[in-house]
């Protein structure tokens, strides 16, 4: 059995796909961007632009029950790898303690030109994508 969450972002009934499902043990966040609702925010600044994207996780995992600290494994897709110490220093101060399975990958556009980061997750919770 599985659990879907949905962001109620524009791109997902148009692509078909969800904020996160959870599916036994583990929970998949699908990419996060620097949105807001169903706005564009931070427009320029890496830090505050991975920010939001790990907020946007954080709001998909409390919806199944869990936290940041649940995390195991997340991935950075980013325009710009020059720029990783902004992002990476947005990443530490959420991430500094948990300590995930990462990696930063250059990309050479994500959906909207002013996103510079999207971030993936996987989290680990026993049971968590059971029903009922």
């Amino acid at each position: 059995m599985t659990q879907r969450v949905s962001s109620g972002t524009a791109w997902e009934p148009v692509v078909g796909y969800s904020r996160a499902v959870a599916a036994g043990d583990l929970v998949f966040v699908s990419g996060c961007t620097s949105v807001a609702g169903a706005e564009f925010v931070h427009e320029g600044d890496a830090c505050a632009q991975t920010a939001q994207a790990i907020s946007n996780v954080r709001d998909a995992l409390a919806e199944l029950g869990l936290t940041l600290s649940n995390v195991v494994r997340t991935r950075m897709f980013v325009t710009d790898i020059a720029r990783w110490e902004e992002y990476g220093r947005a990443h530490g101060a959420a991430f500094g303690e948990i300590m995930p399975a990462t990696s930063m990958i250059g990309v050479s556009a994500l959906i909207d030109p002013r996103m510079l980061i999207e971030i993936e997750a996987v989290a680990y919770s026993p049971g968590v994508g059971a029903c009922g």
